[in-house]
């Protein structure tokens, strides 16, 4: 029998010209129904029926343990455990240090942050870069031993598997759903923006919009609920098919809204060097090992913030838990990895990008680095307003290419251009346009050179507190943060982080603009009609 759950759409009326503190995404505001019963305490843990044999040591409390040896049998750090083969070169520390390869992503801050260390006890056999410079993957550092007692340093999940990366082209959600005579096959739930919704069309949706791995989001359902491929066995699975107990986020998307923001906190959280300890629900903590990988600490994240931390062990660990499941059903995750990592190669710059709104026109500077799409997650977007304008008004002001690209999607608010043209927006630069108005909107299939036309900000596309563009990057389906190694750099003007959210400032040279949501003088920036400001090839 179709199982549909009715939400009502709630109607909300905001007048300032940001993303406000509310989530920017597509799906439309809808309430909950009042909870039928007492609510379960407690959910089980859902485990595979097939075993997948261990690749290495399952994951538990380790003390961190340096050694003397020479790093001739070491080998460095790569997408799977299992896959290090190259030749390097034997270096001599001490027992008071470790010796560490960088990953993708990896820069000083980052690095110094996960080991507990200062950026200046950080040594290598090769002069290292400034601290906001990416890493090249596989650089050898040498640092200070300073943690005691961690989580293993067991990679338990690749990063390309976490974000929406090529290793996703070729996985059809729907289709794959529709395959299975299970519950989720059957499922829909009513949605303010698209009407009756089933969950294979909500689950890649919400992979699309924040940027996640689809094969991920349906692991997950399957692993907490028994959805893809059988029926919920009681009401917590019914309800509440992720684990989030709580009434106010009944229902699946309501459920797998909150899985998609645990799962950036963790990733990019990681990323940015902000998250070092895990926390579980009795408040207890534990540091997280300073060589795991981005992928990783986003799955370990994600079921810490349910599980106490026995249950929450043996779900991470490799051979039984969810690592094992997602294998099962989707084969071994490494081996596509590998074909595709490190996601941020050597030598990786953003392009030269140029200020989103025409010359000779003053707009504001309304929102500092903030989430890319859902309420928290990766700082990665900043909001741009026409101050002529005050809530949701009209304007004549456009949007323009900050490069040149091909659109590759165009519909409810939303243009995503592709700058290396290959039609995939899980491959190479892409750019996110949000709020962009039905009218004008440019249509999927166009190339646009820099300055061309997108379209008119409006408040279409999420919730919105006025007319503004929100305004993100990707690279290989990876948000890049906007205040990071890979700062934001439009017109040689820089992003940089406030206290929080939304809050921040555009600098260059001696010139500082500061975000203000509600457009005021500070927020005023000009882009000048002769001269676009090349950053950094």
């Amino acid at each position: 029998m179709l199982k549909k759950i009715l939400f009502f759409l709630i109607l909300i009326s905001l007048s300032l010209t940001s993303c406000g503190a509310k989530p920017a995404s597509l799906w439309g505001e809808y309430s909950t129904p009042t909870p039928n019963g007492a609510l379960p305490t407690q959910l089980p843990v859902v485990l595979p029926t097939q075993e997948i044999l261990p690749t290495s040591t399952p994951i538990e409390v380790v003390e961190v343990i340096s050694t003397s040896t020479p790093l001739s049998t070491q080998t460095p750090t790569a997408t799977s455990p299992a896959q290090n083969t190259a030749v390097v070169p034997t270096i001599e520390h001490d027992t008071n240090t470790i010796l560490y390869y960088s990953q993708s992503g990896d820069y000083l801050e980052t690095i110094a942050s996960h080991f507990g260390v200062e950026i200046e006890e950080i040594t290598g056999p090769k002069e290292l870069p400034s601290a906001r410079t990416l890493l090249n993957p596989n650089t050898l550092l040498v640092i200070p031993d300073n943690l005691e007692e961690t989580t293993s340093n067991e990679k338990i999940f690749p990063d390309s598997e976490v974000v929406f990366s090529s290793t996703a082209i070729d996985f059809e959600t729907i289709s794959y759903i529709s395959e299975k005579d299970a519950f989720l096959k059957e499922y829909e739930e009513y949605l303010g923006s698209t009407g009756w919704t089933s969950g294979a069309e909500g689950i890649a949706r919400l992979a699309q919009e924040n940027s996640l791995n689809p094969r991920l989001l349906v692991a997950l359902v399957e692993y907490e609920s028994g959805w893809v491929l059988g029926d919920p066995g009681n009401l917590s699975e019914s309800d509440y098919p992720l684990g989030y107990v709580d009434f106010r986020a009944r229902g699946l998307f309501r459920q797998m809204m909150r899985a998609v923001q645990d799962l950036a906190l963790g990733y990019y959280g990681w990323r940015d060097g902000t998250l070092t300890e895990l926390t579980f629900p009795d408040g207890s903590t534990i540091r997280l090992a300073p060589e795991l990988n981005a992928g990783s600490v986003a799955i370990m994240y994600y079921f810490a913030q349910k599980l106490d931390y026995e249950r929450w062990a043996q779900t991470v660990d490799a051979r039984v838990g969810f690592p094992a499941l997602y294998a099962e059903l989707f084969d071994d995750p490494w081996s596509r990895a590998q074909n595709i990592e490190p996601l941020f190669p050597a030598g990786l710059k953003q392009p030269t990008l140029v200020l989103p709104f025409e010359p000779e026109l003053q707009w504001a500077y309304t929102g500092g680095p903030h989430s890319a799409w859902e309420h928290e997650g990766a700082i990665a977007a900043l909001d741009f307003a026409p101050n002529e304008t005050s809530g949701c008004a009209e304007t004549n002001r456009w949007v323009v290419a900050s490069a040149p690209g091909l659109v590759v999607h165009s519909n409810r608010g939303v243009v995503i251009l592709d700058l290396d043209g290959d039609g995939n927006e899980e491959t190479g630069w892409n750019l996110l346009y949000l709020h962009i108005a039905t009218e004008g909107r440019v249509p999927v299939g166009v190339w646009l050179e820099t300055n061309e036309r997108i379209g008119k900000p409006s408040c279409e596309g999420g919730v919105s507190t006025g007319t503004h563009l929100h305004f993100a990057r990707k690279y290989n389906g990876e948000w890049i943060l906007a205040d990071g190694a890979l700062s934001f750099n439009l017109d040689g003007w820089i992003a940089h982080n406030g206290a929080e959210p939304y809050l921040g400032t555009l600098t260059r040279g001696d010139e500082i603009i500061e975000a203000s949501v509600v457009g005021d003088f500070l927020s005023i920036i000009f882009r000048d009609a002769t001269e676009d400001i090349e950053n950094e090839e």
